[in-house]
């Protein structure tokens, strides 16, 4: 087997993984209770008129089920469903291509819907309030414009910007705009405990404690670290148990609280090249080398929602909190707020 076709088939195991990992049925979705009540209601309505739903729109941090909600609807409505994301639309060509082969009754799901561009956007406004698709053929004073009438279809959008769409984009989404939040300890070790079963491992329950403890609050942080502890405790020949998952999060150098080293990194060097801040986000994002868009939406959601870090007009701040976790000695009034 050549190394593209092997590349190839493990990126397939990963795909087909993640898909069994993902919940199927309503009573699987663990957490989101009040979006999960809206959504039957609206759902059942919708099926009692025998019409699709309406329009919807998801939001928040990676990694919270934004993408599962959209398959569950498509399964609840046995619709079928079609996926692509803002940044494959380039043209509006594109975007006439993906209407024009719906069916009735059909899902559309758009995942980073924020990156659609305005012309594209403006494309979609009549195909979500009037079902009609306005197609341009031609140029200068030949051109034409010939009107396109679509099936009954939903769109789902997702994103983890929701002030980057624009407004009339958003007032178009009848069915609600929905926010997912991030999730508790016992929600995400529920999680954990069914991942464990379809994945055919054992683990502690100190163990799932742990996991959870570590998983920054979301369902696909803590599927991924309980990947990696089942693959140390597959070559160790044990059950995951305290043991195998302080290996693993030392190997993967995760600390208790979850924080990775880019994590501790840029905490690191608020502290200690800018006096634990204010710095703007430009500035901290050169000392690392890091992308402000990384820095934005990756590292600091969880840091600030676990109160190491805050926004300020003048920039990013350590918390005294950052500082005992780092075992660091803050500034004189920083230190005063820990007294």
């Amino acid at each position: 087997m050549s190394r593209n076709n092997k590349k190839a088939d493990e990126s397939k195991d990963f795909e087909f993984l993640d898909q069994t990992l993902r919940p199927v049925k309503w009573g699987e979705y663990i957490g989101q209770e009040n979006i999960k009540k809206n959504l039957q209601i609206l759902l059942n309505a919708a099926k009692e008129r025998k019409h699709p739903p309406e329009h919807l729109l998801f939001y928040g941090p990676p990694g919270l089920g934004k993408t599962t909600l959209a398959h569950l609807i498509a399964k609840e409505t046995s619709s079928q469903m079609r996926s692509t994301s803002g940044p494959a639309i380039e043209k509006v060509g594109d975007l006439a291509s993906i209407l024009t082969n719906l069916s009735p009754g059909d899902i559309l799901f758009i995942d980073e819907i924020h990156r659609l561009n305005k012309a594209i956007e403006e494309v979609l406004y009549p195909a979500m309030e009037s079902r009609f698709l306005d197609i341009i053929i031609g140029k200068g004073p030949s051109a034409r414009t010939i009107q396109l009438e679509l099936p009954a279809f939903t769109l789902i959008g997702a994103t983890t910007r929701v002030a980057m769409l624009s407004s009339p984009l958003r007032s178009r989404f009848s069915g609600g705009i929905f926010r997912l939040e991030f999730y508790n300890p016992e929600e995400i070790k529920s999680i954990i405990k069914r991942s464990a079963n379809i994945l055919g491992v054992k683990i502690s329950n100190e163990a799932m404690d742990s996991v959870a403890k570590r998983s920054r609050f979301t369902p696909r942080t803590a599927n991924y670290l309980l990947k990696r502890a089942r693959d140390y405790a597959q070559i160790q020949k044990k059950d995951i148990d305290q043991d195998v998952i302080d290996e693993t999060f030392s190997l993967l150098g995760i600390d208790n609280m979850g924080l990775n080293n880019s994590d501790r990194s840029l905490l690191e060097t608020i502290a200690k090249k800018f006096a634990g801040g204010p710095v703007g986000l430009n500035t901290l994002a050169a000392s690392l080398s890091e992308e402000e868009a990384t820095i934005e939406e990756f590292n600091e959601p969880y840091l600030l929602q676990i109160g190491f870090l805050e926004r300020t007009p003048r920039g990013r701040s350590l918390t005294p909190l950052a500082y005992k976790h780092l075992d660091l000695k803050p500034p004189k009034e920083k230190q005063e707020k820990l007294l």
